[in-house]
């Protein structure tokens, strides 16, 4: 498995989340993958297992870019249930 923080595996869509005041586009297995792990485990807990299943999507979407299109549908239901979009 290669490792999904380097990837540049385009996502099928571009999210542009906000923190901290301020706008960070994530378009690519690489970006998402450090933008959901480099936060402390405590920040996901309330999502435990959307966060899991998008850690563990985007690592395989890191090996076999036919696997974007899962990775993206868990990460927005991520973002959108952790009310980021």
């Amino acid at each position: 498995m290669s490792e999904a923080q380097n990837s540049r595996t385009p996502l099928t869509a571009t999210f542009r989340i906000k923190l901290n005041g301020e706008t960070a586009p994530i378009a690519t297995v690489g970006q998402a993958y450090l933008f959901i792990t480099n936060l402390s485990s405590i920040e996901w807990m309330e999502y435990r297992s959307l966060h899991g299943a998008a850690v563990a999507a985007l690592q395989e979407a890191s090996d076999n870019a036919m696997l974007t299109v899962q990775a993206t549908n868990i990460l927005r239901a991520l973002f959108a249930r952790a009310k980021l979009l």
